[in-house]
C-alpha cells in the first residue's frame, strides 16, 4: 500500500489515505448497497448467478473492510502522524489542547463555527428523528440535565475547512480538526446541560438511481427526480465510533432506522477523504515534484491544428503532454469559418468546462452542434444535465441517454467545408473523458485524425446515436453493441492459430478492469496454446495468472503511482504485423454488453512506436509496479540495480523524443 511506503513523499501518502477513504464511501453507496438489495431479495434465480449466497458474500466483504480499516488506522497512527510530527507538523488526535491553543480554538468556535450549528436534543418528548445527510459528519452527545441522561446531535459544518491552524510554537505547526474544537466547546450550545462524551457518526446512503422503466416517458425528467431523492436513499453504511456504548448505539439504530447489516465500526474521526485539505506549511519536498506538461512544438508552431492534422495523425499522452491541445481543438472549431458541424459525446464533464464553453460559442456562431450527453454517469448526472441545458439554450442539439444503454465512448467529430466545397472530417478518439480536471491526474491517450476510414465510421456512429433504428456496420472501429466482442475474440483466436502452427503468439492488454468471463476464458485458451499474454490491470481482475494447465503463460502487472492509469491498450503480434488499438472499453460485462464503447486502431508506425514504448516501460516497472499471483494478491517486485518507474521514465522519454 502506497500510504505505508516510506519512499513515497509524506503528503502523497496522506493523499493515498484520502483516496482510499473516498473510494470506500463510493463502494458502500454503490456496490455494497446493490449487494444488500440482492441479499434481501434472496431469490434462487438471482442467487444462482453468484458462487455463494449474497448474504455470505456481504459478510465476507464487511469483514475484509474491517481488516482494511484496521490497517488504515495503524498506518495513520504509527506511520503518518509520527512522520508529520518529525517534519514539524503536529495534528491533534484525541488529546487535550495545549494551554496556548485553548483560547484561539475557542475564539474560532465562537466566531466561525457556533453560528453554523443546529443542535438537536434526540430525547425530547415528541421530537422527530432528524434526517441524517449523506456523507455528513455528526457528533452524538451524551448529556446530563438535572440527573437525567439525554442524547444530543450536532452536525459538523461542511462549509468550513476540516483543519484549523493554531498558533505555531517554536518550530512546530499545529492543526486541529473542527470536530475536536466542537467537542471542546459544544457545552455552550445546550443551556443548562452538561456534556459528558461525544461520539462521531456518519451515514452513507444508497446512491443508485431507482429508475424502474427507462423505455417509457421522459428519461431525463426521471433522472432529475431521482437525483433529488439520492440523498434520501436508504442507509448503506452507518459508521460509528467503536467506543460508543452499546445502549447508545441501539438507541441510534432505532431512532434512525438503521439495520444490523448497516453497521460499520470506525474510529474517533470519519471522512478521512478530508485529508486532501491538510495544509503543507513546511516544504514542497514532502510532495511529488511537479512534472510540467510537455509541449508538442509542431502544434505550438501551427497557426491552426487542422493544418497539422491534414498532414499527419496526432497522438497525445495525458497528463504528460498538455491537455490544452484538446481545448484548442474545440476552441478553433468554434471559431473557424470553415467548420460547419461539430459532434461530441460527453460522459463526465468538468464542472467548469472550457470544452462546453467552446461548443456554446460554436452554436452561437451558427455552426451545427450535436452533443450526446450521458445523464446516467453516476454522481455526474446533475453536472451533465446543467451543461446540456446551457449548450442546448445556445442553439445546439442535445441527445440524451439511450434507455438501457450507457454511452461511454470518448469521441468527437468536426466537419469543415472549404471554399471549393471540399469536405474534410476531423476526429478525436480518446481513452479518457472530456474533462480538463481529471486530465491532469489520469493517464490517458488521444488521437486526432482526418483519415476517411476512421472519420466516416465515426460519423456513422453519431448517426446511430441520433437514430437507433439505423443499421450500421463497422470495419475499422471496434464498437460495443456492434462488433467489439466478435473482433476481440477474433484477434485472440488469430494469436492462438499462429501459436499452434509454431509461430510466435503475443498479446499485451492494458485495462482498468478485467471481469468478463468469456474474454478471460479466451485468454486462458491462448495461454494453453502457447501465446504469451501480458496484462496490465489497474483495478478489478478476475483472471488468475500463472496457474499450471490454465494460465502459465499469463502475467498480470499493476502500477500504482502519482497518476491514475486509465488508458486501455490492446496489442496483438499478428505474426510481426503488430495490430494496436486504443479505446474506452474495459473487458467487463457492462462495457462489452451494456454500453457504447469505441476502440480505434493505430496504423501510423511512429505512433505505434510511442504506444509500444509505453507498454515496454510499464511492463518493466520495478518501482511502482507489482505482479498478481495466482491468488490475485499483489506481489512487489524485487529491487533492481536498474530501477524503472514507468510514469517518470515515460515522461522523460517523451521529453527527449
Amino acid at each position: 500500500m502506497e500510504a505505508a511506503t516510506l519512499e513515497v513523499p509524506l503528503y502523497e501518502r496522506v493523499k493515498f489515505l484520502a483516496i482510499y477513504s473516498s473510494n470506500l464511501d463510493e463502494f458502500f453507496r454503490v456496490r455494497v448497497a446493490s449487494l444488500r438489495s440482492i441479499a434481501e431479495i434472496d431469490k434462487k434465480k438471482i442467487n444462482k448467478k453468484f458462487d455463494k449466497p449474497p448474504k455470505e458474500i456481504l459478510e465476507e466483504l464487511i469483514s475484509e473492510v474491517h481488516n482494511q480499516q484496521e490497517e488504515f488506522g495503524e498506518i495513520k497512527r504509527n506511520l503518518i502522524i509520527p512522520q508529520l510530527k518529525k517534519e514539524g507538523i503536529y495534528l491533534y488526535r484525541n488529546e487535550p489542547l495545549l494551554n496556548a491553543h485553548k483560547a484561539p480554538a475557542e475564539q474560532y468556535f465562537k466566531e466561525h463555527i457556533l453560528a453554523t450549528l443546529d443542535p438537536i436534543n434526540l430525547t425530547e418528548d415528541g421530537s422527530e428523528a432528524p434526517h441524517l445527510e449523506n456523507k455528513s459528519l455528526y457528533l452524538v452527545l451524551e448529556m446530563q440535565n438535572q440527573n437525567k441522561a439525554q442524547i444530543g446531535l450536532v452536525k459538523i459544518p461542511t462549509e468550513l475547512p476540516r483543519f484549523f491552524e493554531l498558533p505555531k510554537i517554536e518550530n512546530m505547526h499545529y492543526y486541529v480538526t473542527i470536530d475536536d474544537i466542537i467537542r471542546e466547546n459544544v457545552g455552550s450550545v445546550f443551556s443548562d446541560i452538561s456534556i459528558n462524551k461525544a461520539y462521531s457518526i456518519k451515514l452513507n446512503r444508497d446512491a443508485d438511481l431507482q429508475i424502474e422503466d427507462e423505455y417509457s416517458g421522459d428519461l431525463v425528467a426521471k433522472i432529475e427526480k431521482q437525483i433529488k431523492k439520492r440523498d434520501m436513499g436508504v442507509p448503506a453504511r452507518f459508521l460509528y465510533d467503536a467506543n460508543m456504548p452499546k445502549a447508545l448505539l441501539k438507541f441510534l439504530m432505532q431512532r434512525f432506522d438503521i439495520g444490523e447489516n448497516d453497521l460499520v465500526e470506525g474510529g474517533r474521526y470519519h471522512n478521512m477523504n478530508d485529508l486532501f485539505q491538510l495544509p503543507n506549511p513546511v516544504s514542497p519536498l514532502l510532495e511529488n515534484a511537479p512534472l510540467p506538461a510537455l509541449h508538442v512544438h509542431e502544434l505550438d508552431d501551427a497557426t491552426a491544428l487542422f493544418n497539422v492534422i491534414d498532414r499527419k495523425d496526432i497522438l497525445l499522452h495525458f497528463p504528460y503532454q498538455s491537455y490544452d491541445y484538446v481545448l484548442r481543438f474545440f476552441e478553433e472549431s468554434s471559431e473557424d469559418e470553415s467548420v460547419v458541424d461539430i459532434k461530441a459525446t460527453f460522459y463526465r464533464i468538468a464542472a467548469d468546462s472550457a470544452i462546453c464553453k467552446s461548443l456554446i460559442k460554436a452554436a452561437e456562431n451558427g455552426k451545427s452542434v450535436t452533443v450526446f450527453v450521458e445523464v446516467k454517469a453516476r454522481f455526474d448526472e446533475a453536472n451533465n444535465l446543467q451543461w446540456a441545458e446551457r449548450i442546448e439554450n445556445a442553439g445546439a442539439k442535445i441527445i440524451y441517454s439511450i434507455p438501457g444503454l450507457k454511452v461511454h465512448a470518448k469521441v468527437a467529430l468536426v466537419t469543415r467545408k472549404s471554399v471549393n466545397s471540399r469536405v474534410t472530417k476531423y476526429a478525436y478518439f480518446g481513452t479518457g473523458n472530456f474533462n480538463e480536471k481529471t486530465a491532469k491526474i489520469y493517464a490517458d491517450e488521444a488521437l486526432l485524425t482526418c483519415q476517411d476510414y476512421l472519420t466516416d465510421e465515426l460519423d456513422s456512429l453519431f448517426s446511430y446515436l441520433n437514430d437507433q433504428n439505423l443499421s450500421i456496420e463497422f470495419k475499422e472501429l471496434l464498437v460495443a453493441q456492434f462488433n467489439i466482442r466478435k473482433q476481440f475474440r477474433g484477434l485472440v483466436d488469430r494469436e492462438i492459430e499462429h501459436a499452434k502452427k509454431g509461430y510466435k503468439g503475443h498479446i499485451i492488454i492494458k485495462l482498468n478492469n478485467l471481469e468478463d468471463e468469456k474474454m478471460i476464458n479466451k485468454l486462458y485458451e491462448a495461454s494453453e496454446a502457447g501465446v504469451k499474454v501480458e496484462l496490465i490491470v489497474r483495478a478489478i481482475c478476475r483472471l488468475r495468472p500463472g496457474v499450471k494447465g490454465m494460465s502459465k503463460n499469463i502475467t498480470v502487472h499493476r502500477i500504482v503511482d502519482r497518476y491514475l492509469e486509465h488508458s486501455r491498450v490492446f496489442y496483438f503480434y499478428n505474426n510481426g504485423a503488430e495490430d494496436l488499438y486504443l479505446g474506452s472499453a474495459d473487458w467487463m460485462k457492462r462495457n462489452l454488453y451494456h454500453r457504447i464503447e469505441v476502440v480505434f486502431p493505430l496504423y501510423d508506425p511512429s505512433l505505434k512506436e510511442e504506444i509500444l514504448k509505453l507498454l515496454e516501460i510499464q511492463l518493466s516497472d520495478n518501482v511502482k509496479g507489482s505482479l498478481l499471483n495466482e491468488h490475485l494478491q499483489n506481489q512487489p517486485l524485487a529491487s533492481s540495480l536498474n530501477p524503472v518507474q514507468a510514469q517518470l521514465d515515460f515522461y522523460e522519454w517523451l521529453k527527449d523524443k
